[in-house]
Formats: structure tokens, C-alpha cells, sequence
């Protein structure tokens, strides 16, 4: 085993709640000893800057957005160095910045997250590695879900085949049976919910899914939903947070309460569609995200699959903080030139590290 090194992973997910960073001491291989987790908010002014990005993709596709990227890398440095003073860590061998995605379009070889490598690793005077996704799309595979190898390190020790589900503001899927390892997004999981709710509401999320509890399902509405090629693709395949807005529309007529409690039954119903592409049937399936605290979605899901579906918690895992951990330990990879993706996990030809590393 190689000398395990001491990362420091961070990451915003497609929900924009927070600047998530984790602390773990890794090998990249086998060995994982999860430490510290915090979220740290984005500044108000920030935050609405960036969901205006995500709604204009020519500008997120062709604009340099200096100004933008400064301030997250910026905001993202401010939340490090006060993770630093919260658990008294000097220094860390590695930062693991994902940085936030504004526009993921696999299809046309293009991703982009937000966060500045050299900036941050100037700012820090630690090592930084970044652009993590980029080499995998290069090379024509989906440059997501990156999180699959680090869920099989942890799951070593776990009765499978096994699913790995991530309810963010996207869903995507591991499913580990031994060597086998899959992945795939498979829908939207609460950026839909969480946009609605903001429209409709004024509220961020749908708090323990009450309010879609409140409503009435609109089959008709939710077929249309559902009628949609990317159902029936295999995996590996991805998405961009924004990709079913447009066809979610269809949700406008409806009453407040049955805009959320269809939407909600739109990702349980996207998710469980992923069952016919794998290759056995899953004994579990454990649950990351935030949307696990969504308990309309939770019963959904358990009431269909027929299958124990738990928060990762239930196994020692902390939710909160799984993919920044993940980037945590695949900077380290990243660093000893080991695979970050599978052909079975994003499309990519062969198995291929990535990553660009900046020195302070």
C-alpha cells in the first residue's frame, strides 16, 4: 500500500445549497479513513448569480465568465480556509476542487465547472487538482458520474449487488456486484422540485416532502414526463441539471401542491426506470443526497422497488459530505495517475485517469 496522503475534497452540487468539503486520508486504492465534514453556504448575491448562468447555456457554453469564476473560486477559498480553523488542519497534501458545474453537454465533448486551479492554489499555498471531468469527455465519454470507484472502495464489505443512489439536483446510480461496477445518471432527483418550489412557494426545497404529500398525482402529466428516449438508453449516459426543464413545463397548469407531488412521483418513477438496464436485480439500495431526507421520495421509492432502500447513514456513511469525500480521494488518484473512470461508469474507451494539478 502506498502512503496514504491527507485531501481535502470540495465540491457545490447542481442544488447550489452549499460549498460541501470533506477532509479524508487516502491511498486512492483501498484505504479511506473519512474524517471532518462541513457545508459552508454561498453568499447570497452569488448564489443568484449563478442560477442566472444556468439559465442562459450559450453564455455558460461561450462567455469566459472571469468575474463569475473568480467569485466562486474565491467563495470556495474562504470556506476552505474556515474549514481549516473549524478542525484545526494546517495543511492539507492535496485540495480536490470540483468546483460548480454550470453546463454539462457530454454530446458535444464540452463540461464546465466553475472553480480556478491556480487561483485557489495561490490563494491556499496547497496543491489543487481540478478539471476532473474533462479528459473523460475529451475522449467521448460522459464525464459522469465520478463518484462510482470511491463508492466501491467503501462498499468492499456490503452484501450486493448493491445500488449506491444520489439524490441531488440530478439522481445517478453505482451498482457494485463484485467487480462489476455501473453507473449512470438517471434523472432528475430535486432540482425540479427545488426550482417549483422557489417559484411557487418562496421556499428553497420541499422540507421532508410535505408538500407533495399535500397533492394529487397527474398520471397524464407524469406519462408525459416520462415519455422520453433517455429513458430507454443504457447506461453509461448523463445529464446537465437544466436537461428536463424545458420538457417539465407541461407541470404549469397544474395546482401548486400537484406541480410538486407530480414532479416527485416523475423522479421516483425516472429512477426505478434504471432497473431494466442492470444486470441483476439489487438487494439494497442506499441513499445520498439531499434528497434522502425527502420522505415522499423515500416511501416511493421503497414502496416500488420492494427492496430495503436506507440512507447511507445507515451503514456509517455521512450523506452530506459522500462527494466532496469523493473528490477528496480521487485528487489523490488523480496525483498517482490512477483510473477515475470505467468504461462501464461514463463511456470512456478505456479506463482513464484525469485531473490537472496546480502548484502554489
Amino acid at each position: 500500500m502506498q502512503k496514504p496522503l491527507l485531501a481535502i475534497g470540495a465540491i457545490s452540487g447542481t442544488s447550489m445549497d452549499a460549498i460541501d468539503l470533506a477532509l479524508v486520508l487516502t491511498d486512492g486504492e483501498d484505504y479511506v479513513e473519512r474524517m471532518a465534514g462541513r457545508s459552508y453556504p454561498y453568499p447570497a448575491q452569488l448564489k443568484a448569480r449563478l442560477l442566472d448562468a444556468l439559465k442562459n447555456p450559450q453564455i455558460a457554453e461561450t462567455d469566459p465568465l472571469t468575474e463569475l469564476e473568480n467569485a466562486v473560486t474565491d467563495a470556495f477559498g474562504q470556506a476552505i480556509r474556515q474549514f481549516q480553523r473549524d478542525f484545526r488542519i494546517s495543511r492539507a497534501d492535496f485540495i480536490g476542487l470540483h468546483g460548480q458545474t454550470i453546463w454539462h453537454r457530454p454530446e458535444k465533448r464540452f463540461t464546465r465547472q466553475l472553480g480556478d486551479g491556480p487561483r485557489l492554489a495561490k490563494f491556499l499555498h496547497m496543491p489543487v487538482v481540478n478539471r476532473f471531468r474533462h479528459a473523460d469527455v475529451l475522449l467521448g465519454g460522459q464525464g459522469a458520474p465520478l463518484v462510482p470507484l470511491y463508492h466501491a472502495a467503501l462498499a468492499k464489505k456490503l452484501e450486493q449487488p448493491l445500488v449506491v443512489l444520489n439524490l441531488g439536483g440530478v439522481a445517478n446510480i453505482t451498482y457494485l456486484d463484485g467487480p462489476i461496477i455501473m453507473a449512470c445518471d438517471t434523472g432528475p432527483a430535486s432540482a425540479l422540485i427545488d426550482d417549483r418550489m422557489r417559484h411557487l412557494f418562496d421556499q428553497p426545497f420541499d422540507k421532508d416532502g410535505e408538500t407533495a404529500g399535500l397533492g394529487a398525482i397527474d398520471s397524464g402529466v407524469l406519462a408525459a414526463l416520462m415519455d422520453n428516449p433517455f429513458f430507454a438508453l443504457p447506461p453509461p449516459k448523463s445529464l446537465d441539471r437544466m436537461d428536463f426543464h424545458a420538457r417539465a413545463e407541461v407541470v404549469n397548469p397544474l395546482p401548486p401542491a400537484n406541480v410538486i407531488a407530480t414532479l416527485t412521483a416523475f423522479t421516483i418513477q425516472a429512477t426505478i426506470a434504471v432497473q431494466r438496464h442492470l444486470p441483476k436485480r439489487p438487494k439494497r439500495w442506499l441513499v445520498t443526497g439531499g434528497g434522502r431526507h425527502n420522505r415522499s421520495i423515500m416511501a416511493g421509492l421503497m414502496e416500488r422497488l420492494g427492496v430495503p432502500v436506507e440512507p447511507v447513514e445507515t451503514v456509517g456513511w455521512k450523506g452530506d459530505f459522500l462527494e466532496a469525500e469523493c473528490f477528496a480521494y480521487l485528487a489523490i488518484r488523480s496525483s498517482r495517475g490512477l483510473p477515475l473512470s470505467l468504461p462501464t461508469t461514463t463511456g470512456v474507451p478505456r479506463p482513464l485517469t484525469g485531473g490537472e494539478t496546480h502548484w502554489p
